[in-house]
């Protein structure tokens, strides 16, 4: 690894600034899930044991630099509170830290007010940064999920300070690195949602790093189009089956096998127990939608995931949020759950609809990782560096 972890760090006595994500769905004044926090616990109680003082710094909504009430952080305390098992000392400005109380100075965690309050977090400016810096001795960066944004609390502070990993990071990085960096072959992608316009970077990057490659939801309409057949109603970019054509050439070039649905299941209505068939991906009636694969090609991606080491997963493969259309998306990641208990499959997954499609399905438990950092997980698996990740590299 080219990064510290806790692991590598003197906290005996030290003031250890940890960038966190608590940014969590609150109602009626109270944190309605608190995964996130819980989330974060490993960090801070690692923190605490090894004689340090963790410093929490987080962002909570969009604010876009200016004081909103109603998106204090201070709504977050009791949950905090309440999975660490101690006082969390809330700090209201960054005065406050700089010129702390002696509660402050007693309490074991202290929490700093929402850090997009401040208009040069999201303008990664080097002055906040050096603020920020000046409360603390050691920084550990604990948010993978906003490390593809290059802000001052995730990049600028990383610089101007000893850095490491904290445990939350720590995982999500050795689980891409496992799925992507260096994994044990065969590798499988799973992709699925609804646009290929939305997902080019990442099948691009796939293609020439993955052995095979499976293609859901709207997605697999695209590619199905791009070959010719009539997929009826069902939603489908045509303005993207040239583009569809030119990855299909990338991934035959590169020795990626592509695996498009040989069955697909249509109705005439988008409904929860809507009257549909399963027909041959040839045979979608002109007034019907694909709407999720058939038993054929669940039956083809079990036999691809039972010849796989690793799996990648990204989307569901149907219209996973009402039934029957969930069935493929369910029996697949069953499937690739129930290798992964045996320790026959490395599985990762994350972004987008993905937690929410696995967790219907009964899978998410079973996975061997399964990132909720959205937007940098996909940003990793695009192949692109992550600012806040390659900070801790300096």
């Amino acid at each position: 690894m080219s990064w510290k972890t806790l692991d590598d760090m003197d906290l005996a006595g030290k003031r250890v600034l940890v960038r966190v994500d608590i940014n969590v769905p609150v109602a009626k004044g109270q944190v309605t899930d608190a995964t996130r926090i819980e989330r974060i616990v490993p960090t801070i109680t690692d923190i605490l044991g090894k004689g340090g003082k963790p410093i929490l710094i987080a962002h909570f909504d969009r604010p876009k630099g200016r004081v909103v009430p109603e998106m204090s952080l201070r709504v977050t305390v009791p949950a905090l509170e309440q999975a660490l098992g101690r006082k969390v000392q809330f700090i209201e400005t960054l005065e406050g830290a700089e010129n702390p109380t002696d509660e402050a100075r007693d309490a074991d965690v202290l929490l700093l007010e929402n850090i997009r309050f401040h208009p040069g977090e999201e303008a990664n400016d080097s002055g906040l940064a050096q603020r920020l810096a000046g409360l603390g001795d050691i920084f550990c960066n604990d948010a993978f999920s906003a490390a593809h944004r290059a802000h001052a609390s995730t990049t600028a502070l990383a610089h101007l300070l000893p850095s490491c990993a904290g445990r939350l990071m720590q995982a999500e990085l050795q689980a891409l690195e496992a799925a992507l960096g260096t994994p044990a072959r065969p590798v499988m992608a799973v992709v699925g949602g609804a646009k290929v316009s939305t997902k080019l970077d990442l099948l691009g990057n796939l293609v020439g790093r993955v052995d095979s490659l499976v293609i859901g939801g709207g997605m697999a309409n695209t590619f199905l189009a791009a070959m010719g057949l009539d997929v009826g109603k069902s939603l489908c970019e045509h303005e993207m089956t040239d583009t569809a054509r030119q990855i299909m050439i990338k991934a035959g070039a590169s020795g990626c096998e592509i695996l498009l649905p040989a069955d697909v299941v249509v109705a005439r209505e988008f409904a929860e127990g809507a009257a549909h068939e399963t027909v041959g991906a040839h045979a979608c009636p002109g007034d019907s939608m694909i709407l999720d694969a058939g038993p054929q090609a669940i039956a083809r991606i079990k036999a691809g995931i039972d010849g796989a080491k690793t799996l990648i997963w990204n989307g569901p493969l149907g219209a996973f949020e009402i039934a029957p259309f969930d069935a493929a998306t369910n029996a697949a990641a069953g499937h690739a759950a129930a290798r992964s208990r045996a320790g026959k499959l490395t599985s990762v997954a994350g972004g987008g609809d993905t937690v929410a499609a696995l967790n219907r399905a009964g899978a998410a438990d079973d996975f061997t990782y399964v990132s909720s950092a959205g937007g940098a997980f996909l940003e990793w698996m695009e192949g692109k560096d992550l600012p806040g990740v390659a900070a801790l590299k300096g």
